[in-house]
């Protein structure tokens, strides 16, 4: 429900004016008034409104249930009343999408909810037919595209004509949910498995329809295979010999179809196994649980080539790309990821919806994938020509997951810090860890650079002459700086946000050199605020291991000296500046006769003129 409120109204007091003189007083009041209320036949999750030149208030409201509904009002009549104008119901479903089909000649998308079922234009993305349907679970198009079959979370089968949108069949197929549908390879019927413990074999057959004088699409019951759990995934195999069922205690057994006789037992799953399907040259077998594991398996011998660790959640549906050994996965960690069945590796991952996945679809010619989500949105994807460099989107994905287990971690804490007490006002990303790592690597190439230099001297004192030293390319493109220059040249590059916790990430084999050259920078006199600021730090973080170390102390004592003098030389310099300055404002404002900051002294000084005032009025009273 939502309630309008006409916008503020301006009252004055009129009256004549007689002469220049009359005053005339003017009040500005808000009004506000109820006009009328507005009940939707759903939860409203957003609105807006428009208001005409004609004086007409147009809101339109998207509900909960997914419809979009329009009203219109007239504030200004004497009694408005809200008229809904126009209703968008057919456009998309009203609850969660949970089974999607793909038609045989990769045009038309199939998508069933809990209270009805809709086609699809693929090009065009409009919806081309509704029809009203149960529960659904899982769904195919017929071969030859005229008619659908749902399974519903009744265990009925329902059979539907496209060009009427009429249900022509409803058949009670199981006792429980009929959790999966599977075509077989020949085109001839399909296999259903349900909560019952059963799975049923179906053939389609022509029958005479009692309106007409025409046959119309039937389906028959023709063989039933008991078992011991409920049935939550039924699927051929390409050559239609083998059938994959899979079983609420976490199996998937292997059944000749032709005998019904047991073949294989796939075991290894610790929750039951939601989704599979078996690849096109019937070689592999994947299997997808609610453990958030997918295993590949060989169809031949029943052997686990691999397990993945998928998903972040349970593994909703899994299926192969055709003519290929390529497959995508859902989960209910909202991501759609492609993998290879060959290579047992991770190629990609699309994102784009908020809520758990619950099923997709590949088309026939492996061109596009569909999607459905909590979020009540179908998304379609189409694969481009552009090539995907595996490389890359690790990289990429590993960056991702580290920027995410970075932003769940605690800040570290400083010893001697109780808990609460942080010294960090920055966090932990990637831009400290590469800040980090050029520290790492500058004071890398300064242990090198010493190392080749002492061992040039020994050689020119050897030789009795002067060898020219080759110069490093990096030392070169900074000037023909020295090594330990180049040390300070990185300090200098990083962020001041991002120092502590750079030199947080630094392993302490590096703080005695950059001890030993943080003293001979504060010996040159440069950059004496950034040099302690580091300094200090490390000397915080690493106290304990750089007073128990004794190769340490003579460093630390030098450094000690050393920083107290350069501290006071400049602090030195800061005063004098200071003086300097005061000085100069004091010049200027006997020549400009101008105080600097004058609104604020006239502040202070009010301030001591009323406190001055109220203390003699008190020793007055007194």
């Amino acid at each position: 429900m939502i309630v309008f409120f006409p916008p503020s109204r301006l009252n004055s007091s009129k009256g004549e004016e007689e002469d220049l003189e009359v005053d005339v007083k003017m009040t500005l009041q808000d009004e506000i008034q109820r006009v009328a209320n507005i009940k939707t036949s759903a939860k409203i999750k957003s609105f807006d409104l428009i208001h005409s030149p004609q004086g007409e208030l147009k809101a339109v409201f998207l509900l909960q249930n997914n419809l979009v509904e329009s009203y219109s009002l007239h504030p200004s009549a004497p009694a408005p009343q809200p008229v809904r104008t126009s209703r968008i119901t057919i456009g998309g479903h009203r609850s969660d999408v949970r089974t999607l089909s793909f038609s045989s000649d990769n045009i038309a998308v199939l998508s069933a909810a809990a209270d009805s079922v809709k086609i699809w234009n693929r090009a065009t993305l409009q919806c081309i037919r509704t029809m009203t349907c149960e529960y659904a679970l899982c769904s195919f198009f017929v071969p030859g595209d005229r008619q659908v079959v749902i399974g519903t979370k009744t265990g009925k089968l329902q059979l539907y004509d496209l060009a009427s949108g009429n249900l022509l069949e409803t058949i009670n197929a199981h006792d429980g949910a009929l959790w999966s549908l599977s075509l077989s390879p020949d085109q001839r019927g399909f296999v259903t498995g349900g909560a019952d413990k059963s799975v049923k074999f179906w053939d389609f057959e022509l029958v005479k329809d009692e309106n007409s004088t025409q046959k119309r699409l039937s389906v028959k019951q023709t063989r039933t295979l008991q078992l011991d759990e409920d049935v939550l995934c039924v699927r051929y195999s390409p050559n239609q010999k083998l059938l994959a069922v899979s079983l609420l205690d976490c199996t998937v057994k292997i059944f000749y179809v032709d005998t019904l006789k047991f073949f294989l037992s796939l075991y290894g799953h610790k929750l039951p196994v939601i989704c599979m399907d078996i690849s096109y040259d019937g070689t592999l077998i994947a299997t997808g649980s609610a453990d958030r594991n997918v295993k590949i398996w060989g169809l031949d011998f029943g052997d686990c080539h691999k397990s993945l660790f998928a998903h972040d959640d349970s593994v909703m549906y899994l299926q192969f790309v055709p003519k290929s050994h390529l497959f995508f996965t859902t989960g209910k960690d909202h991501k759609i990821k492609q993998w290879d069945a060959d290579r047992f590796e991770h190629i990609q991952t699309l994102e784009g919806h908020h809520q758990e996945i619950w099923c997709l679809a590949v088309s026939p010619s492996g061109d596009y994938v569909v999607s459905s989500s909590h979020d009540k949105s179908l998304r379609l994807w189409e694969r481009t020509r552009e090539p995907l460099i595996l490389e890359e989107e690790r990289e990429m994905q590993r960056e991702a997951e580290y920027e995410e287990s970075v932003a769940k971690e605690d800040q570290p804490v400083v010893p001697g810090e109780t808990q609460g007490d942080n010294y960090f006002t920055g966090k932990k990303t990637i831009e400290t860890v590469k800040a980090a790592e050029r520290i790492m690597e500058a004071v890398e190439l300064y242990r090198e650079e010493t190392a080749k230099r002492k061992e040039h001297k020994a050689i020119c004192k050897a030789a009795g002459k002067e060898v020219p030293l080759p110069i490093n390319p990096i030392l070169m493109a900074y000037g023909n700086i020295s090594p330990s220059a180049y040390v300070l040249e990185i300090f200098k590059g990083i962020k001041s946000s991002e120092l502590e916790e750079s030199l947080l990430v630094l392993p302490f084999s590096y703080v005695p050199d950059l001890l030993k050259l943080l003293n001979e920078f504060i010996q040159l006199g440069s950059d004496i605020e950034l040099l302690c600021r580091c300094l200090f730090f490390l000397l915080r973080i690493h106290f304990g291991q750089i007073t128990s170390n004794q190769m340490l102390v003579p460093v630390i004592e030098k450094l000690k000296e050393t920083t107290i003098s350069k501290v006071s030389q400049v602090r030195d310099v800061i005063g004098f500046n200071r003086a300097g300055l005061e000085y100069l404002k004091r010049e200027c404002e006997a020549k400009s006769e101008v105080m600097f900051f004058a609104d604020a002294t006239s502040h202070f000084e009010e301030k001591k003129r009323k406190r001055k005032k109220r203390e003699k009025l008190i020793l007055t009273y007194t």
